[in-house]
């Protein structure tokens, strides 16, 4: 039987791609300059940290697990570190934008920071509302889902040629993963518009259209920044 027919056959999603993805935004958040309130960073890479180690246990390599606890845990981690990157963004423009500072490239790397950890962040809120979140996602039959966040196009090419046929989810019961979410985040925030995957929802359309939104600023705010330091 194939997994479009019976979706408790499709392998648990692994949870090292995640971990690592917010151990990555934590530790680029965490570097950010001292300008960047030190003590509100320390205090939520710490907080995120305190915040894995239980959903860790609970699912140390697959995802097979979901308490009411974790899954508001993992959400709530997420979208931590979504508002406090906010905050470090709404300082950069602060930064960018007032005369007298002189440490241009400094700047300018925390730029960069602060974009890489925005795509890591989405990702993960992505990763954890769409379709009930990536325990539900691989383990509920797909009659029982909630209704989807995001269309993906594995979800609509089981009537296209052979060979792209072959890949959608009604003959091979793909769902998304964490690199799924991440590579669309990613394009969100440098096309600051969706790509391939559409957002379907209230939530996922306010959460994209923010995560555009500040890559747009942060883009044109940067350029104008490096343009002012080559005159």
């Amino acid at each position: 039987m194939s997994n479009a027919t019976n979706p408790q056959k499709v392998r648990a999603e692994h949870r090292w791609p995640a971990v690592v993805g917010l151990l990555i935004a934590l530790l680029l958040y965490a570097a950010l300059p001292s300008v960047f309130f030190p003590a509100l960073r320390y205090s939520v890479v710490g907080i995120g940290l305190v915040m894995l180690i239980p959903l860790i246990i609970l699912n140390p390599h697959h995802l097979h697990k979901e308490t009411a606890w974790s899954k508001r845990l993992a959400t709530g981690q997420a979208l931590l570190l979504v508002t406090a990157n906010g905050v470090a963004l709404v300082q950069l423009i602060i930064l960018l934008t007032s005369k007298g500072n002189d440490d241009g490239s400094g700047i300018l790397l925390a730029a960069l920071q602060i974009w890489v950890t925005n795509i890591i962040a989405f990702a993960l809120v992505f990763w954890e509302l769409d379709r009930g979140g990536p325990v539900s996602r691989r383990h509920t039959k797909r009659k029982d889902l909630p209704p989807a966040d995001f269309r993906f196009p594995q979800d609509e090419d089981h009537d296209a040629i052979e060979e792209v046929a072959a890949r959608s989810s009604v003959r091979t019961g793909w769902v998304a993963s964490f690199i799924d979410y991440l590579y669309f985040s990613l394009s969100n925030s440098m096309a600051f518009s969706p790509t391939d995957t559409m957002p379907l929802s209230a939530r996922a359309k306010a959460l994209m259209g923010l995560e555009s939104a500040s890559g747009f600023i942060l883009l044109a705010l940067v350029i104008a920044r490096a343009v002012s330091l080559l005159e």
